[in-house]
């Protein structure tokens, strides 16, 4: 399985890139991508809600009224649930939304994502690029040399480059990470995959059998 190298500019560089079948060419499984993006969307909870019940409620201290011959229904507490002002009942309290995957499981639904996206012809392997200042124009070039300016787009790099992450990071469509860092949602959530060509080995040799 061969894809074509293209330079920043968007030419062909007349390379041809081999890319292993065993990570890009795999029979897709959808059920490891919907446990594995599951797992991802759940752990960003942060699961700080929190409500006070009864006995959190400040106050409450003295009966509101006499027990008898008042008419009304008979109250031990102005902090009771049904009173305005009252503690909250079943309400939500801190908790884990942590759901754990195997690492087999969370490995096979990223193969997938990128079978996924190489039979939809969504990769793009661009040349290792790099820049000497932080210019949000360096980047916005290389998108619309590919004519990706308009597209959701995951660039994937050989490793943190913070001058390429900071000159990308305002454009709303794009989103800059580390080829090994890259998650099933992160790929599944971009129209392209933009990916250096270091960065090819990298992905690679991390998601082999």
């Amino acid at each position: 399985m061969q894809v074509e190298v293209y330079t920043i500019n968007g030419a062909p560089t007349g390379e041809m890139l081999e890319l292993d079948a065993s990570v890009f060419g795999i029979e897709p499984n959808d059920h490891a991508i919907y446990m594995a993006v599951r797992s991802i969307q759940a752990n960003q909870h942060q699961g700080t809600h929190k409500v006070k019940p009864r006995n959190e409620v400040r106050g409450g201290g003295k009966k509101p009224f006499k027990q008898k011959k008042t008419g009304r229904a008979r109250a031990g507490s102005t902090r009771s649930p049904i009173w305005v002002g009252g503690g909250s009942i079943f309400g939500p309290h801190p908790h884990d939304y942590v759901v754990s995957i195997p690492a087999k499981v969370r490995k096979l639904a990223r193969k997938s994502a990128l079978s996924y996206k190489v039979k939809d012809g969504a990769i793009k392997v661009v040349e290792d690029f790099s820049f000497d200042t932080v210019k949000t124009k360096q980047v916005s070039k290389v998108l619309k040399a590919f004519s990706l300016d308009n597209k959701k787009t995951l660039l994937l790099t050989k490793q943190t480059d913070p001058v390429i992450f900071k000159s990308g990071r305002n454009i709303p469509k794009l989103r800059i990470c580390e080829a090994i860092k890259a998650s099933t949602f992160d790929i599944l959530n971009s129209k392209v995959l933009l990916i250096q060509k270091s960065a090819v080995n990298v992905l690679q040799n991390s998601l082999k059998n």
